[in-house]
């Protein structure tokens, strides 16, 4: 049994991408491993108390214990409420179709 997992903690900023790979001790915490990456070094924009974390798209938490290839991944708050914007965009299109064309006529294929 190796003493060493690879893993890797992955960050997309509003102005670049991190993908770090690393090698860390059996036990260490996804916090450690951030802590250990230098990505928080790299984007000063992260706050591990306000920013989530995940391993492959699913949340967890700081005090996780990795396993040998997890992606940790950091991810920045949402601008906007998904939903809010769902309606937002649906409501928009509804407005945009009202006027356009005789009725009954459908629109032409792109």
């Amino acid at each position: 049994m190796a003493d060493y997992l690879k893993v890797s903690v992955a960050y997309v900023g509003p102005r670049e991408q991190v993908l770090r790979p690393l090698e860390v001790r059996i036990g260490t915490t996804v916090r450690e491993a951030i802590e250990q990456s230098a990505v928080i070094a790299k984007c000063p924009e992260i706050d591990l108390a306000a920013n989530q974390v995940g391993i492959f798209g699913k949340l967890t938490k700081l005090d996780q214990v990795l396993e040998d290839g997890d992606r940790i991944e950091i991810y920045r708050p949402l601008i906007a409420d998904p939903k809010e914007a769902r309606k937002r965009r649906a409501a928009d299109g509804k407005v945009m179709r009202k006027g356009g064309g005789d009725e009954g006529e459908l629109p032409a294929e792109v």
